[in-house]
């Protein structure tokens, strides 16, 4: 799989951040997983190929989950949340992901 070549430039543009919240905390203890909000067009082997170059851990898979935008209302007027696509990186057994130093 890692024969694949994938542009270096659209790789830094797939993961959009990482999401912290008391569900992502608890996986990442519970099964060595972070979790990112990707792109909608995201696929899974770029999602890991953009893992393992900006952080240089070893990624076991890839789990993805698309949700729909809630319906919101601001007044009179109707809005949309965007959709999210959401990735759960699971990574091999040893390996550790420190996003504290990257996120400000």
């Amino acid at each position: 799989m890692s024969a694949v070549k994938f542009d270096e430039g659209r790789l830094m543009q797939v993961l959009v951040a990482p999401i912290v919240s008391e569900k992502a905390t608890m996986v990442a203890d519970k099964s060595n997983a972070v979790t990112f909000k990707v792109l909608q067009d995201a696929t899974k082997p770029e999602i890991k190929a953009a893992v393992e170059l900006m952080f240089k851990v070893e990624v076991k898979g890839v789990s993805v989950v698309n949700t729909k935008g809630k319906t919101k209302r601001f007044g009179k007027s109707m809005g949309r949340r965007d959709n999210v696509r959401k990735a759960y990186v699971t990574l091999k057994p040893g390996q550790e992901l420190n996003l504290s130093g990257e996120a400000a």
